[in-house]
């Protein structure tokens, strides 16, 4: 097994990159900078980045110990090819050690997630315990 072979394959089903910035850069720096990194463009970028890291590096763990066969590009494709599927699958990820990677995978991709929308007259749910 060759790692940087299943990294290449990996990165190559994540598919193209969401662009870095929905804003136009002009000619001043700081302008620019702030336009760039204030953007929602950006903060969808450096998210599915992390989404991206997660799942590499969950996949690579888990073909790396034994627990999964090494997946093919197209069922890679089909699990990480879109930006909802990576942050959906990066969350499950983030929940599962990799000695349950087949079970998480068996059943193709997670269910899309959905936001959450508590109603306001609803108590909160913490309870702060005193020491």
């Amino acid at each position: 097994m060759r790692l940087d072979t299943l990294v290449d394959q990996i990165d190559t089903a994540f598919g193209e990159t969401p662009p870095f910035t929905s804003a136009s850069l002009g000619a001043e720096d700081r302008a620019v900078l702030i336009r760039v990194f204030g953007d929602q463009g950006y903060q969808v970028y450096l998210q599915d980045q992390v989404n991206r890291q997660i799942i590499r590096d969950y996949l690579t763990n888990a073909v790396m110990l034994g627990f999964l066969e090494q997946p093919q590009e197209k069922d890679l494709q089909e699990l990480v090819g879109s930006h909802e599927a990576r942050a959906s699958l990066s969350l499950h990820m983030l929940m599962s050690s990799v000695e349950q990677a087949t079970e998480l995978l068996s059943g193709g991709a997670p269910a899309r997630l959905k936001l959450l929308e508590p109603d306001p007259d609803a108590p909160p749910h913490i309870h702060l315990i005193r020491s």
